[in-house]
């Protein structure tokens, strides 16, 4: 019977309950220095000097190190043709954003690194800031003298046909608004150079192998020369892919000074200098028939991508691949700007375009079904692209496997009681009551492993008869130690105590990606269970040659391999590995898994919200979530992340935002102005796994890891707008704050 499918516990959790996790700020190091920034306070501003003596005095404080200080290339522009957009390690003679690293102190402790950082100063001449990006567009302010703000877009006539047949056009300016983070561990780092002339890097990174590639190219030092290792990760969700030029900064001056160093940032630098998610304008319209048969979509982004050029340069080119969602829709045209402002820079953030895109057009779905004065389900039931028309290539270019959007829609009605919510909805206005209660519906398609990037994996029976598992994946809470111990166990029979899943020490694993865009388990578990399946090929073929049996006849188990019908004849572990090896036949396969595309998992999220019409307050009353991210492995810890997702979905739709003054100084630099969600703004979710297997890897299995990010926003949107549209409200802009709700109603 096959472990696959089954609610197996955690491996990691123990040791975490227990206080035993291994992170960066646990490292203790011989001797180290503390690294602590000077961090610009202008959003835009030149400088000549920087002025160190004064931190230099303090007590403990060794180094302060300005850009002409360190050896390190910059970071390259994430748009080619705009070498300009380089982000510089330390600034140079220009800061862009508030936060921007000018100088780094390195001190015998913490608090001297601190001290010392207080009191470098530079010069700074301030010029006027661009905040909004739709002003950025006009280059009245540029960030980057001689060029222009702009630093990607698309190029596209507009259709003049494009509503032809359409007896109705809505049209709306939605604000997906600018979002921190805020993992619960900020950035981390530690830098020690071994004696053999190498340099160890402990960081805390969803892409060990990614965040190397960086380091040398930066430092202009041999591969060889370097070694990642990620340790327990207390947070990523996007961010932590990024290589920021603090990291290159600390190695550099760990390079320098020969000395280890420690760095852990605080929260309030960690608001400013862990990239920011989201922060899209879309400028939409979408046209229908009568009878609410979709005829055309059109969806212009406007992306700040913040001061550099980083992935928020090309955040809209998912947003626009996505943008056709799970419906039939003859015609969609789409396009994008991306342009930069005196803003923290834009990046992956959990979902990484795709919730923008759903958000887009589900909204837009119940703004049109309000103005057809139709059921937002009918309208959905009536456009949804139906099973037999997998797989399909949409109108943007989405390649999209499999699908049953039609069942998810009628599940999550089923399970959620849409027609009763519907009926007490209706006492509630008859009733004029206090408390009006919205019902929000979005059908959701998103795209995992994105560009069906390839993956490393290797599975290895040691001597003793004990079997490792290597990934290229760096997880971060996903539960890879469980995950990988359940595909290595069910190829061989061996137990999951037998099993060790080594990732993130680019020393052990020779290659790999990472850990983003819910990609893990369709690449790397599937190159691990592969792995698995040619080590457990070789046992059979051991096994057999000493049991003088047929391969066809081993069965491998816990104990190791045996005739079948004859367990008592067994060869343990132990000696198979060992005569494997002594016929140059190692039980030990390495392989990478390169599927030919990405996957589309989908689903619908129903939301029931209750607004207080007189204070504008909105209360969570239900959510119910049907995911489909075709067979499940382990429905413990596919759960587990719909939990997380649905509730930074819902943080969005109500709560998040983070906001900057007209000079570019930030309003919500830390957790009493910028609100995120915690237990009492939730419910308890009901979850409905629906699985429709993939054809693009032998697993049949999908991403999960953003899904609820993805369709609990919109569901949300909805149901409050739902909740007050008999009020005469269409809409409302993200986070559906009180004064808002209450501004609109009045």
């Amino acid at each position: 019977m096959s472990i696959l499918g089954s609610r197996v516990v955690r491996r990691e959790d123990p040791s975490l309950l227990r206080g035993e996790g291994r992170y960066v700020a646990n490292l203790s190091l011989d001797r180290p220095l503390f690294a602590c920034f000077v961090i610009s306070p202008f959003a835009h501003a030149t400088f000549s000097q920087i002025t160190i003596e004064d931190a230099m005095a303090v007590p403990g404080v060794r180094h302060v190190l300005r850009a002409s200080d360190l050896t390190a290339k910059p970071i390259p522009s994430a748009i080619r043709d705009r070498p300009d957009g380089a982000r510089p390690i330390l600034a140079i003679d220009r800061v862009r954003y508030v936060g921007e690293p000018v100088a780094l102190v390195l001190a015998d402790s913490p608090e001297a690194a601190y001290d010392g950082a207080e009191l470098v100063y530079a010069d700074f001449d301030p010029l006027d800031a661009v905040i909004d990006p739709e002003e950025a567009l006009t280059d009245a302010t540029r960030l980057f003298p001689g060029g222009s703000n702009v630093f990607s877009s698309s190029q596209v006539e507009p259709d003049p046909h494009l509503f032809d047949g359409a007896d109705v056009v809505v049209s709306e300016r939605l604000i997906n608004q600018r979002l921190a983070p805020c993992s619960l561990e900020t950035r981390a780092m530690a830098a020690v150079p071994t004696p053999d002339g190498r340099l160890v890097i402990y960081s805390s990174t969803q892409s060990a192998h990614g965040l190397k590639r960086t380091l040398t190219r930066c430092l202009d030092i041999d591969d060889d020369v370097i070694i990642v290792r990620a340790l327990d990760v207390g947070g990523g969700f996007g961010a932590k892919v990024t290589v920021y030029p603090e990291d290159v900064a600390i190695a550099a001056a760990a390079l320098k000074t020969g000395r280890g160093i420690k760095w852990t940032e605080d929260r309030g630098r960690s608001m400013l200098g862990l990239v920011h998610g989201r922060a899209q304008i879309q400028n939409v319209e979408l046209g229908a028939t009568k009878d609410g048969t979709l005829v055309g979509y059109r969806l212009h982004v406007i992306q700040d991508c913040g001061a550099y050029p980083a992935f928020g340069a090309v955040l809209p080119t998912l947003t626009c691949l996505m943008a056709q969602g799970t419906y039939a829709i003859p015609k969609v045209e789409t396009s994008y700007v991306s342009v930069a402002t005196n803003t923290t820079p834009i990046s992956a953030y959990r979902g990484a375009g795709r919730p923008e895109a759903a958000a887009a057009i589900e909204r837009m779905m119940d703004r049109l079904a309000l103005e057809l004065d139709m059921d937002p389900v009918e309208l959905r039931r009536r456009n949804l692209i139906p099973k037999n028309a997998f797989p399909l290539r949409t109108q943007t270019g989405a390649n999209y496997d499999v699908g049953d959007y039609l069942l998810a829609l009628d599940s999550v009605c089923e399970h959620a009681g849409y027609a009763q919510l519907r009926d007490e909805q209706r006492r509630r206005r008859v009733n004029q009551a206090p408390l009006q209660l919205g019902i929000g519906v979005a059908v959701y398609v998103e795209i995992t492993n994105g560009g069906g990037s390839s993956e490393y994996g290797r599975v290895q029976v040691q001597d003793d008869g004990s079997v490792l598992a290597y990934s290229g994946t760096s997880p971060h809470g996903q539960g890879h130690a469980t995950a990988w111990s359940m595909l290595v166990a069910n190829e061989l029979g061996v137990s999951l105590d037998q099993v060790q899943v080594i990732t993130g020490d680019t020393d052990l694993v020779p290659r790999g990606v990472g850990t983003f865009g819910s990609r893990s388990l369709q690449t790397g578990g599937v190159a691990v269970a592969q792995a698995a399946r040619e080590v457990s090929i070789r046992a059979k073929r051991v096994a057999a040659a000493i049991l003088e049996a047929s391969e066809a006849d081993i069965q491998l188990g816990i104990g190791g391999a045996f005739v079948h019908g004859s367990p008592s004849m067994t060869i343990d572990w132990s000696t198979l590995a060992r005569r494997a090896k002594e016929i140059d036949d190692p039980l030990d396969i390495s392989l990478d898994f390169d599927p030919e595309d990405a996957t589309f998992p989908f689903g619908a999220h129903l939301a029931v919200v209750e607004v207080d019409t007189e204070t504008g307050q909105t209360q969570l009353v239900a959510l119910t979530a049907v995911d489909d991210a075709g067979k499940i492995l382990n429905p413990l810890l596919a759960e587990g992340q719909v939990h997380g997702g649905l509730a930074q979905g819902i943080a969005q739709a109500l709560l998040e935002e983070f906001r900057y003054g007209d000079d570019g100084t930030p309003l919500t630099p830390n957790f009493a102005d910028y609100s995120v969600i915690s237990a009492p703004e939730l419910t308890s979710f009901t979850l409905i796994h629906q699985e429709t297997p993939t054809f693009m890897n032998p697993l049949g299995a999908k991403g999960i890891g953003e899904s609820g990010t993805i369709g609990a926003t919109p569901a949300v949107w909805n149901a409050v707008i739902d909740a007050i549209s008999h009020r005469g409200v269409r809409h409302i802009n993200l986070p559906l704050t009180p004064h808002k709700i209450v501004e609109a109603l009045n």
